[in-house]
């Protein structure tokens, strides 16, 4: 019995240690999509989506499917490095649902150079694909 209680306190370690560690690696790419949206970079931000057509953004008016279509509406809505101001996330919560799926949520805000502030919450699924957790479905309002 004593071996069987090892053996599953050995797995649950196991288990809490890698789900750790893919929230770090979660927290870790939306650090990097942070950091190339102040570089004014938007394709450096996108990295961080699932580069496919089945990628989904739910933003105020309508979803929005494919990589491609989502560049495009941050392009229109940010055209320049003036209007993309400075990016903060408050990550509320990172739960690591499996091996492969995680949710986050959170809040971001947005300064521009002109004073105007941009503010809302975000809900994101991300999903570990060929080894690397990329964003499939984002809601932000």
């Amino acid at each position: 019995m004593k071996k069987y209680l090892l053996v599953f306190a050995l797995m649950l370690s196991t288990v809490t240690l890698l789900k750790a560690q893919d929230r770090q690696a979660i927290i870790n790419v939306m650090n990097t999509q942070r950091q190339a949206w102040n570089r004014g970079d938007l394709e450096g931000f996108m990295q961080g989506y699932w580069k496919s057509d089945s990628l989904m953004f739910v933003g105020k008016t309508a979803p929005t499917y494919g990589w491609q279509n989502t560049l495009n509406n941050y392009k229109r809505g940010y055209p320049n490095k003036a209007a993309m101001g400075v990016l903060t996330f408050d990550i509320l919560k990172v739960e690591v649902l499996d091996s492969k799926n995680a949710f986050v949520f959170g809040g971001w805000q947005v300064k521009q150079s002109s004073g105007k502030v941009l503010a809302g919450y975000y809900t994101l699924w991300f999903k570990k694909i060929d080894g690397k957790w990329v964003i499939v479905c984002d809601h932000t309002s």
